[in-house]
């Protein structure tokens, strides 16, 4: 691709949704210099998922505070690199139409995003991982119609060579020739002595594209040195055909707890954790980022996506979202997943049947980094989320989750969507309350305005309030905000899309089995009754977006003959077999809540199987439903009856300690949700 075409396509890409009403409180966290390293991959357009062009651009970010900042960098851009060498970008960045400054807009809880170094037109969206002091920045261009990863750290005078000791695992990917046959995941351990030296005999481990979940090993027998100059480090290791070779530009944290960086000449990124001793205490929130190669190896193809996005862990696992963009697909979408992992644990993998991560922890467990597993090469960073507090009437920004998925807020809202909102002082001292259909738009004295409109409120107490999105907000960015009896809380942003499905769980956390009935009976789904090939199931879950005909805010829905059916093209997939549904909609009698009704396909493996839901703009996997073994069982398409809510079902009977009452809420983990 000749650089005019890739000005064209930098230029022209879709920018993101507007930054006016954007929340900026959160500049500040984003102020000084920082050193940064960004690395474009670019499609060809073959159908192998070849790269056309690749281009990393490294060095000084320096941020106003204020919302501006500018660049002292350089550039490697396969283009020109074996005619020009590596460029400053003050040489580079004018024949893309872009200028060595930019803005910025971040939001109080770190979430937000700049505009793009080499494509002002086009933003890195990612987060502010606040911690003690030195703010973390990870992200990526979902929107812009190519694949990146960015990442920026403080720059500081006083690192030095004894700055960088002790033990890292380290976790590097790359596309050395731009063909997915030779991209490639790795993890290693360094132990730098503060002197200069990393040792002889380091041992690799990772995996090449073409090479499948065979196990590529590399021993580096020769002494490898590093140096500081100007807070970076330059690493030297030997040349070689294998995993990693040549010098590597290394970047460090203030405190020596995390690294990143990559090959001054191309277009590999890696990131890397201190590692301390005893258990790292890590769960909670985290901000995270990241590349994946999914590999075809019968066809020697490869889908590269990147992402930034959040993901919440808990002892009974994690439940995460990525916003991601896809080198085959036109548009970025929001990924919803749920995922297993040792906890308190220095290095582990995911999932445990088959694993395609590995991951290393920090010391506190502060940073977690992750390298894929071949066939599923990739490139993961997560780092803790700050623990956010206001006076007075206070909407925690970072809380502001699905009540079906409690995926985390990064994802967007939908118009229907019930959520769960978490902060300080929401409803008066001791007050608690319970709504039925209709939801009003006031209890107890408080509303919750979403783009200035009420929302039909379900439950409401001093620590968190359960609500319907309006069905008229709008698009693009969506203000928040909390008003108890006269008193507004802080304005909170966060994006909308059209989709966000997410399937109740049992017990309600988002992680586990859905909360699934038979349609014969109206049962649950469950291990011991579990559901049968060729049978026909009812999904009940929160997120799915517009429905015609519409509904009043809050209202119940209505039943036979004018059930209100969601106007998004809805697929479901059970154990990766796609499923039509028969029903798409709201629950008749209910506000909020949404139903789908599916088809159990045979060929399943008897056992737990993935629930997946994908609609126009999003892909959720976060729910399991178990199936049995019995033969297909012969049954007819359920009738318009069968789509009404049966009284006596989970559905039918809300209560108040159980939010829509859809399963068991015993075990259900609130408080430690609403205090992490």
């Amino acid at each position: 691709m000749k650089l005019a075409s890739m000005a064209l396509l930098l230029l022209a890409a879709a920018a993101g949704p507007a930054a006016a009403q954007w929340d900026t409180s959160g500049n500040g966290l984003l102020n000084g210099t920082y050193y940064f390293r960004e690395v474009f991959y670019v499609a060809s357009g073959d159908e192998y998922g070849d790269l056309g062009r690749a281009i990393a651009v490294y060095g000084n970010i320096t941020f106003s505070g204020t919302g501006t900042y500018t660049l002292n960098c350089q550039a490697a851009d396969s283009e020109y690199i074996n005619s020009y060498g590596v460029l400053t970008c003050a040489e580079w960045l004018p024949t893309l139409g872009a200028t060595t400054s930019g803005t910025y807009s971040i939001s109080a809880s770190g979430y937000g995003f700049l505009s793009n170094p080499a494509s002002p037109s086009d933003s890195v969206y990612g987060l502010v991982s606040q911690q003690g002091g030195q703010n973390i920045f990870v992200g990526s261009s979902t929107e812009s119609g190519f694949n990146d990863m960015f990442v920026a750290a403080p720059y500081s005078s006083a690192t030095t060579n004894a700055t960088f000791k002790g033990s890292y695992w380290i976790a590097d990917t790359d596309f050395p020739s731009g063909t997915v046959a030779l991209a490639r995941s790795y993890m290693f351990q360094l132990n730098p002595d503060g002197a200069g030296n990393l040792g002889s005999n380091i041992s690799l481990t990772g995996y090449v594209g073409d090479g499948g979940s065979t196990v590529v090993s590399q021993t580096i027998s020769t002494k490898v040195t590093y140096a500081f100059s100007n807070g970076a480090a330059s690493l030297a290791f030997p040349t070689s055909t294998s995993l990693i070779s040549g010098q590597k530009f290394l970047y460090i944290s203030p405190d020596g707890n995390f690294v990143f960086g990559g090959s001054p000449t191309g277009w590999d990124f890696f990131v890397g954790v201190r590692t301390g001793t005893g258990a790292p205490n890590f769960g909670g929130l985290y901000y995270q980022a990241g590349i994946d190669e999914f590999m075809d190896t019968n066809l020697v193809a490869g889908d590269l996506d990147t992402y930034y996005g959040a993901v919440t862990y808990l002892p009974s696992g994690s439940v995460g979202h990525e916003r991601v963009a896809s080198i085959f697909s036109s548009t970025a979408f929001d990924y919803t997943y749920s995922d297993t992992y040792t906890a308190n644990a220095t290095t582990y993998s995911t999932p445990a049947s088959n694993p395609t991560m590995r991951y290393a922890v920090g010391a506190g467990g502060a940073v977690r980094i992750g390298s894929g597993i071949g066939p599923d090469l990739g490139l993961n960073v997560a780092l803790a989320a700050p623990t956010l507090s206001g006076a007075g009437v206070y909407l925690n920004p970072l809380y502001i989750v699905n009540a079906a998925s409690w995926a985390p807020f990064t994802q967007a809202i939908v118009p229907g969507e019930f959520l769960n909102l978490f902060g300080a002082g929401l409803a008066p001292s001791g007050y608690a309350a319970a709504a039925t259909v209709p939801f009003p738009p006031i209890l107890g004295g408080v509303q919750v305005m979403f783009d200035n409109i009420p929302a039909p409120l379900y439950t409401v107490n001093s620590g968190e309030i359960q609500a319907i999105v309006p069905y008229g907000i709008g698009s693009g960015v969506v203000t928040i905000q909390v008003i108890n009896n006269g008193v507004p809380s802080n304005t909170v942003t966060m994006y909308a899309g059209l989709t966000a499905p997410g399937v109740f769980t049992q017990p309600e956390n988002g992680l586990g089995y859905g909360a699934v009935q038979h349609n014969a009976d109206y049962s649950l789904v469950t291990p011991s009754n579990p559901a049968q090939p060729g049978e026909y199931l009812i999904v009940y879950l929160s997120g799915l977006g517009a429905v015609s005909p519409t509904v009043s805010d809050g209202t119940a829905a209505p039943g036979s003959p004018s059930y209100s059916l969601d106007t998004n093209s809805i697929t479901v997939y059970i154990g990766g077999q796609s499923v039509t549904p028969v029903y798409s909609g709201l629950v008749p009698g209910s506000a909020g809540l949404y139903q789908l009704d599916v088809q159990v396909p045979t060929g399943l493996t008897a056992g737990d199987n993935s629930l997946e839901i994908v609609g126009p703009d999003s892909d959720t996997a976060e729910a399991l439903i178990p199936v049995g073994s019995g033969a297909a069982a012969s049954v007819a398409t359920p009738s318009a009856a069968a789509r009404r809510r049966p009284e006596g079902s989970p559905a039918a009977r809300p209560a108040a300690a159980c939010p829509l009452g859809l399963a068991s809420c015993v075990g259900r983990p609130r408080s430690s949700r609403q205090s992490q």
